[in-house]
């Protein structure tokens, strides 16, 4: 395997990690956020609490909402943001 293929595993190894990580994120530590500060500011769920408000997120997914999908990729998303800024602060430092 040559020098440039396996930086490329790597690399790929890496992005897989991070996605995977900030997915989770996305799927499990973000609603729970969300449902505890929904409940501080608005009050109470309308539900059964935690698990129907998470029950009804993932059928949303499920059926592939887009806000839904919006919602547990952000942390991605934000991310890959955060990214590309500095990609664009560093190229225009090169100038």
């Amino acid at each position: 395997m040559s020098e440039q293929t396996s930086s490329l595993h790597r690399t790929i190894r890496k992005e897989a990690a991070v996605f995977a990580a900030l997915l989770f994120c996305g799927l499990v530590l973000l609603p729970i956020l969300v449902w505890f500060v929904g409940k501080v500011v608005f009050g109470a769920y309308g539900g059964e609490g935690f698990a129907e408000f998470y029950g009804t997120l993932s059928g949303k997914i499920r059926s592939f909402d887009l806000a839904a999908w919006f919602l547990v990729l952000s942390p991605w998303l934000g991310w890959q943001v955060v990214r590309l800024t500095l990609l664009g602060w560093r190229a225009a430092g090169k100038m």
